[in-house]
């Protein structure tokens, strides 16, 4: 199947979205007891579970401790039955590190850090199923997960990817349109109240004509997944009131 072809002549994605819609979004809160706080959610059928740790005392060496600051330890996986192929993954290859380190750097920015000097708060997260846009629901569900475990955060930090097929822009990219090769996808990672970008990934090399059209898809998809993050959030507050 050719590029050509992820568009049908309706202007109807492989699965049936529009180019700006973005798939079926279901969250929820409490998956783990052990966890301070966790989170579960479904972007297609793109499965993650996260669960957040902390703040608690530095372990390990002493030495990397912050006297102004929580370091955040971040840890990204993916379950050996998340994809087609049933094969060991280990946790030390260079997509897992660097999904890491992009997670790692985003809730450095966003959690407020100098409210727990001198501790740690570890994230973890695991794609229990693939199906396209791994990382964005990577950076949803650890929100939501650090939201749960009561960690003051500046705000709903939501992420999304986009790319380019045939001049129209794509949001929420999902494997089929990933692996037959929809172009490069642009992931984004947002503080939206004031539109800040935290995070900002490219897969290849895009032309500087096509950027502003495909940052601008996926921080509208970051919008629309915002929406549903909250209304989770809320339910899921007013679902304690009723406790």
């Amino acid at each position: 199947m050719s590029s050509l072809e992820l568009l049908s002549d309706e202007g109807l994605r492989c699965d049936g979205r529009r180019p700006t819609e973005v798939r079926k979004m279901s969250c929820s809160f409490g998956v783990f007891d052990q966890s301070d706080g966790s989170a579960y959610v479904e972007l297609g059928n793109t499965r993650v579970l996260a669960a957040v740790y902390g703040p608690h005392d530095i372990r390990g060496s002493r030495s990397k401790a912050r006297h102004n600051r929580a370091i955040i330890n971040c840890q990204y996986s993916m379950a050996t039955f998340s994809t087609s192929e049933r094969k060991p993954r280990q946790r030390g290859d260079y997509r897992s590190l660097e999904i890491t380190n992009n997670l790692r750097e985003v809730f450095e920015n966003a959690i407020l850090t100098e409210l727990f000097p001198h501790s740690q708060i570890d994230i973890f997260v695991e794609v229990l199923q693939s199906d396209g846009s791994n990382y964005s629901a990577c950076v949803n569900a650890a929100t939501l997960a650090v939201i749960h475990a009561g960690i003051p955060i500046k705000d709903v930090v939501c992420a999304c990817s986009a790319s380019m097929v045939t001049d129209q822009p794509i949001v929420d990219v999902n494997y089929l349109e990933e692996s037959i090769g929809s172009g490069p996808i642009l992931t984004i990672a947002l503080l939206p109240k004031g539109k800040q970008i935290l995070s900002m990934e490219s897969s290849g090399r895009m032309h500087s004509t096509v950027v502003p059209q495909v940052m601008e898809s996926a921080i509208n998809g970051c919008q629309q997944i915002l929406q549903v993050m909250k209304e989770s959030i809320l339910s899921h507050v007013k679902s304690l009131n009723k406790q």
